[in-house]
């Protein structure tokens, strides 16, 4: 380690550093700070791998101090692994707001509208309640066009059901978007983000599309609708709600228009600086209790 130079604290993110950083802490000594952006039962729900939870807890069990993105986050670290939940500090995302937007020179479609799913088309995403809404506002509003912009091992399924559906012609499959332009695009062009997640530790797209003026539809189940009050909420298992918050937002702009306003108001506290400093203060509080 000492080729390494001096240091103080270790910081690890998730389990695919956990047991290097377990390494780093019995070879130097030194407090270790593990940093949760997400766990296995985010990813695989009740489907979990057992050897990534058994990292995942034997590593937060020896820990010094574990950082959750989310207290959505932070309590299923206490109730899934058995962790002591004053070892557990919240310190949230953020979203970089003075980046220059691409508008693309992309103008909103006045005779339709666009729905967006952007992500991983996995399990913990919830791309298959996005596409059961889809049907259920189709069936109230054939002038609107949802888009489901990612990839994943869902998208066969998908597809096969977008099709037992009879929507193919109102539901659209991008695939990978291979840069941030694409990304971008996406956003410019669409009326309303839903983010139907299942198991979301936090959430930033949500923010990014906010930062585009487009109003959100949010899981409960995540943890961006923490700081996001203003922002529309269902149960991801809700279609029925999904469904009934798509149409509402569609149909009545003012709503949608105040919508943007307040949550990009509640944006405006929230800042990287602040998360940085958190951390600064959790190092410091580490080293102050371990004498390093």
């Amino acid at each position: 380690m000492g080729s390494l130079g001096d240091f103080d604290v270790i910081h690890a993110h998730d389990w695919l550093t956990m047991l290097a950083g377990l390494g780093a802490k019995r070879a130097s000594g030194k407090p270790l700070i593990l940093h949760i952006h997400a766990t296995e039962y985010d990813r695989s729900g009740d489907n979990i791998n057992s050897n990534i939870f058994n990292i995942e807890k034997y590593g937060m069990e020896q820990a010094d101090r574990i950082i959750a993105v989310s207290y959505y986050t932070k309590n299923i670290i206490t109730t899934k692994y058995g962790i002591d939940p004053h070892k557990v500090t919240v310190v949230h995302n953020a979203v970089e707001k003075n980046t220059q937007l691409s508008r693309l020179g992309i103008r909103k479609n006045l005779e339709e509208k666009y729905v967006l799913f952007l992500g991983r088309v996995t399990m913990q995403k919830g791309p298959d309640y996005f596409i059961e809404a889809a049907n259920l506002v189709l069936q109230k509003n054939a002038n609107v066009r949802f888009i489901m912009a990612g990839s994943g091992d869902m998208m066969p399924r998908l597809i096969e059901r977008a099709a037992a559906l009879k929507i193919t012609d109102r539901f659209h499959f991008t695939g990978f978007l291979n840069n941030r332009a694409q990304v971008e695009r996406m956003y410019a062009m669409s009326d309303l983000y839903v983010m139907p997640s299942v198991s979301e530790p936090f959430g930033i797209t949500a923010f990014e599309a906010l930062l585009y003026d487009v109003p959100i539809i949010l899981s409960k189940q995540s943890g961006v609708s923490e700081v996001l009050r203003g922002a529309m909420k269902v149960d991801f298992w809700d279609v029925p709600k999904l469904a009934s918050a798509i149409v509402t937002l569609l149909e009545n702009e003012q709503l949608a228009s105040e919508m943007v306003e307040n949550c990009k108001n509640e944006i405006q506290s929230i800042h990287w600086n602040t998360a940085a400093q958190k951390l600064k203060n959790i190092y410091h509080s580490m080293l102050l209790s371990s004498n390093v």
